[in-house]
């Protein structure tokens, strides 16, 4: 499979300019010696803007004339809602029976049609709309228009703070990983590397990787963590990138996401959800070796803010 080069990265970069926020690189909690990096500051709350930006520029006249679908109840929904209003695109979101009311009502409010489906067949839904009406698909993270758009956060942070040399970031379906660990190549001579996080109740990355094959978990396995943002699976793609530039995978307990959100919001000013809040933990937990006394050599991708406030109180509590 053909990956996303550093050049598609760079193009992404340029495109989504002025579509979505340079987010900056903000100071971990007191005692730590990392920088934060916060998506949860897009305008739709989670780096999912920049794929989806991304994606929706590289449609052609007649895509853009009939429209975009995917399936998504959550970040990537919302996202391509988004990215598609602000480019005059139509854009309908396939989200599951049950999806929180509060996100479908945020889909909506960008123009997007909502179509709901039981669970088991959004893909099949999206994919028929697609054939039917001629949407163009933009899946939520098997497409190399997203994984690009998705490195140009790599990018900013290679540019923040050119003495980096680690990026952590959260895995779930890879898009966002593959994006980042192919912007690190970008580095000449190569001394940025870029560590993944799972939950361990989600870790079909890290015995993908393992093993060195794609290995799926089923749902009723990855739907245990409460970060839900990362409850899929790799895709071929994701996993071909993940093998070829990722240098390292960790996986962190519920305990340790919960004491790392509790820990952005006491000692960082950040609400981060469960998702956003991986790398954060990796770290915070020792399992990513930091630099004593710079900050500026460890960057931690705050991936997501959009978290359920029942579930933030109690994680506050708890922390």
């Amino acid at each position: 499979m053909e990956l996303v080069t550093a050049d598609d990265v760079r193009a992404a970069a340029t495109r989504v300019q002025g579509h979505v926020v340079r987010t900056p690189l903000t100071a971990g909690p007191d005692g730590t010696d990392l920088l934060l990096k916060p998506e949860s500051l897009q305008p739709t709350g989670a780096f999912k803007l920049r794929g989806a930006t991304n994606a929706v520029a590289l449609l052609n006249p007649v895509q853009r004339r009939h429209g975009v679908v995917t399936h998504s109840s959550g970040n990537h929904g919302l996202a391509l809602a988004c990215a598609a209003a602000r480019q005059g695109v139509a854009c309908t979101v396939v989200v599951p029976e049950g999806a929180p009311a509060v996100k479908v009502d945020r889909i909506r409010s960008y123009g997007a049609r909502v179509v709901t489906v039981p669970p088991a067949e959004r893909l099949a839904a999206a994919t028929e709309l697609r054939d039917r009406e001629l949407l163009a698909l933009v899946p939520p993270f098997d497409d190399a228009r997203v994984v690009a758009g998705q490195g140009t956060v790599g990018l900013e942070i290679l540019e923040q703070s050119p003495e980096v040399t680690t990026i952590v970031v959260p895995v779930g379906g890879g898009g966002l990983a593959s994006g980042v660990a192919t912007a690190a190549w970008t580095v000449q001579p190569r001394r940025v590397r870029v560590v993944g996080v799972e939950p361990e109740l989600a870790a079909d990355a890290a015995e993908s990787l393992s093993e060195g094959h794609l290995v799926t978990w089923a749902p009723e396995r990855t739907y245990r963590t409460m970060a839900d943002g990362v409850r899929t699976c790799l895709s071929e793609r994701t996993f071909a990138h993940l093998a070829a530039r990722l240098d390292e995978i960790v996986t962190v307990t519920e305990d340790e996401i919960g004491r790392a959100v509790a820990a952005l919001a006491h000692g960082a000013r950040l609400v981060a959800e469960p998702s956003g809040a991986l790398s954060a933990a990796a770290v915070l937990a020792g399992k990513v070796d930091t630099v004593p006394g710079r900050p500026e050599a460890t960057v931690a991708v705050v991936s997501g803010g959009n978290v359920d406030p029942e579930l933030f109180a109690e994680l506050l509590s708890a922390g």
